[in-house]
């Protein structure tokens, strides 16, 4: 059950019907005359919260969510029209009984006063807990002008979709922040291996060979072509000499390697999809401020 002590815990809340389907939002309290408890709430409705139509409240239950009423959505969007002017009228009250099936209240006779959004939950200092009578709320007592924007909130309208924080939105957008990280993306190995190949080279060589020389016999070498016997059988030999290649290896360093590492800068392009948001104005009326729709 809702009383007026949590009734600044209704106003502005999400309502629910009674499957839990979102109504809309809480924006005023009426209180029974009578009673001077809760009876009906008016509830902003459509796209842009325009639309007001009275739930009772009197069976609602205040839950973590929001208020939840014991009526259909589809039956509050059929509701009678009835103008939110702060104050309901016998005939208007009837019709809202009749058309929620439920009892008539106290008093054929009783009227309906709104509540707004207050530090004691109670808009009126006319409505206390003891010491009140009929006639101490009459329709005199609320006119139109009583009604602006700024009543119990202090600023130029007010949230419809939650609870009102000051008289203006924040716009916010994502931004993007671009850097750099660093990452391993591969490795470089220096190693040495054995590989063999041929390797050839000229080299020059000498030898000997045997030539047969003839020399004619005169008086410088008569004797000793005379030497022997005149005829015989002899033999002569000369030991005749070659060069041949010699191979000898031996490993000798020749250079020195290592790895060293060089930093490359390039660019890259980097793209992301950001939300930012946006206001638009809808209603009668309404310019901004170089006076367009």
């Amino acid at each position: 059950m809702i009383g007026t002590d949590t009734i600044s815990r209704v106003i502005g809340q999400d309502v629910y019907d009674e499957s839990g389907d979102k109504i809309g939002s809480a924006a005023e309290v009426y209180l029974d005359d009578e009673t001077g408890q809760p009876e009906w709430v008016t509830v902003r409705t459509g796209m842009f919260g325009t639309k007001e139509s009275f739930v009772p409240i009197r069976d609602a239950n205040l839950t973590d969510d929001g208020v939840r009423v014991p009526v259909s959505k589809s039956k509050v969007k059929d509701a009678p029209k009835i103008d939110t002017d702060g104050h309901l009228s016998p005939q208007e009250e009837q019709e809202l009984y009749r058309y929620y099936g439920m009892g008539t209240g106290t008093d054929t006779a009783q009227t309906m006063t709104t509540t707004t959004e207050t530090t004691t939950g109670m808009a009126d200092t006319g409505m206390a807990d003891t010491g009140r009578t009929d006639t101490g709320r009459t329709d005199t007592g609320r006119t139109d002008t009583d009604r602006t924007d700024t009543d119990a909130r202090g600023t130029v309208g007010h949230d419809i979709s939650g609870p009102t924080t000051d008289d203006a939105m924040t716009l916010s957008e994502e931004r993007l922040n671009v850097g750099t990280r660093q990452q391993e993306v591969g490795r470089a190995r220096l190693r040495k291996f054995v590989v063999t190949e041929n390797v050839t080279q000229t080299v020059p060589t000498s030898h000997e060979e045997a030539r047969l020389e003839r020399e004619p016999i005169t008086d410088a070498n008569i004797d000793n072509a005379m030497d022997g016997p005149a005829i015989s059988e002899e033999e002569h030999e000369v030991v005749l000499h070659a060069e041949t290649p010699v191979v000898d290896k031996e490993a000798v360093p020749v250079e020195r390697v290592r790895l060293d590492k060089t930093t490359v800068t390039d660019q890259e392009t980097v793209s992301e999809a950001v939300r930012k948001e946006e206001v638009e104005m809808d209603g009668d009326n309404a310019r901004d401020r170089d006076g367009r729709i």
